[in-house]
């Protein structure tokens, strides 16, 4: 019996490697949901984007004053004119299908996602194509990150002469991914991981500046319901603390010619700080902050994402409850630029609670929202 066993598992691993793969990518054979391959259709498009939707600073509940003007406020001319709360930006967009006619109709539960694009799903074996359509005036792409793909899927301008996924204003693209073993979570991290992914064009300035961005779920597959959601887990809330550098958007011209009309060469120290949105979510000055609702009781995961440049170091907070990260309790994460976290929570103080950034200057200029904990 011992022998029979060990020459299935040696010709198992043969197998693998004439077909090219790992032993890494093969799948553990254990219950839950049947392997498949889940598909998304998701395009990039323009919006308008408001950062602070209700006109008013609704963390501390007042009108704007002089800090929040700085960046809520539009000054159309004069010594410091500033773009304010709206500007032009590229996100992306969930649809139906490959008609890209129907966007995909966003779950009451899901609308605290704000800017970010749909929550991209798989369960440890799976294999995920997104089909990306472009439909802005810029190249855009989709780069993953904690998932095995080939280098026609990876979504990254490595050079002018090779594309590697990027796609042009109007086309489309296939991205073929491999959830495998190491794409879950480990050890430590309960029933599902969590990664980012993003426009891989110009990382380093214009793509994430503009707002293309999302999280990706990656559930163990003992652990997993046919949707790919973690069973252990009634709430799953996505956060992202950003800053996004406006100075650095493909749309800056376009958002100057719009918001300052008559208004030339304006790139003063003050008004380059007044397009730096220190955003959660898209979000500044809790704008936005209902959505955030959850139980008293409920097992509720955080996915808690960042990204930026030396400055995008954040620390987010919860007031009133704690969280469990890895093994360790705390109510305050560590967020670096594009590293993603799983943190989870069983709130038991109901309330409104604030949840911001904990580095002072961060909160003061609008990365706080609020949490509602219900009885």
């Amino acid at each position: 019996m011992k022998i029979s066993f060990r020459l299935s598992a040696l010709f198992f691993t043969l197998l693998l490697a004439l077909a090219g793969c790992k032993k890494d990518d093969a799948v553990t054979p254990n219950s839950g949901p049947p392997v498949q391959t889940r598909t998304y259709y998701i395009a990039s498009e323009e919006v308008v984007w408001d950062y602070v939707s209700e006109g008013r600073n609704v963390f501390l509940g007042r009108p704007f004053e002089k800090m929040d003007s700085v960046f809520a406020v539009n000054i159309p001319s004069g010594p410091t004119p500033r773009i304010g709360r709206r500007y032009l930006k590229a996100r992306f967009v969930e649809y139906t299908d490959a008609s890209f006619t129907t966007p995909k109709a966003v779950l009451p539960q899901w609308a605290h996602l704000g800017i970010l694009g749909p929550v991209i799903r798989a369960v440890v074996g799976d294999s995920v194509h997104v089909v990306l359509k472009n439909k802005t005036s810029i190249a855009t792409s989709i780069h993953v990150h904690g998932l095995l793909y080939g280098k026609e899927s990876e979504g990254s301008m490595n050079s002018s002469t090779d594309p590697r996924g990027v796609v042009q204003p109007g086309g489309t693209h296939r991205y073929r991914y491999f959830a495998r073993e190491s794409s879950g979570p480990g050890p430590a991290q309960g029933s599902s991981a969590v990664w980012v992914y993003h426009s891989g064009v110009n990382t380093t300035q214009t793509d994430l500046n503009a707002g293309m961005v999302g999280a990706i779920v990656v559930t163990k597959r003992s652990m997993a319901n046919a949707d790919a959601t973690p069973t252990d887990v009634d709430r799953e809330i996505v956060t992202l603390y950003n800053i996004f550098d406006e100075n650095m958007s493909p749309y800056l011209a376009r958002n100057i010619a719009t918001y300052l009309p008559g208004v030339t060469k304006p790139m003063t120290d003050d008004f380059m700080m007044s397009n730096k949105m220190h955003s959660i979510n898209g979000y500044i000055m809790a704008s936005h902050n209902a959505a955030l609702t959850m139980k008293k009781g409920e097992k509720v995961r955080w996915y808690v994402m960042g990204f930026g440049d030396v400055q995008g170091v954040h620390t987010a907070h919860w007031h009133g409850n704690v969280s469990i990260m890895s093994e360790r309790t705390t109510d305050v994460i560590e967020v670096l630029p594009a590293v993603a976290v799983v943190a989870d929570m069983t709130p038991d103080d109901p309330g409104q609670w604030a949840y911001h950034c904990h580095v002072s200057n961060h909160a003061a200029a609008g990365m706080d929202t609020f949490y509602t904990i219900t009885p």
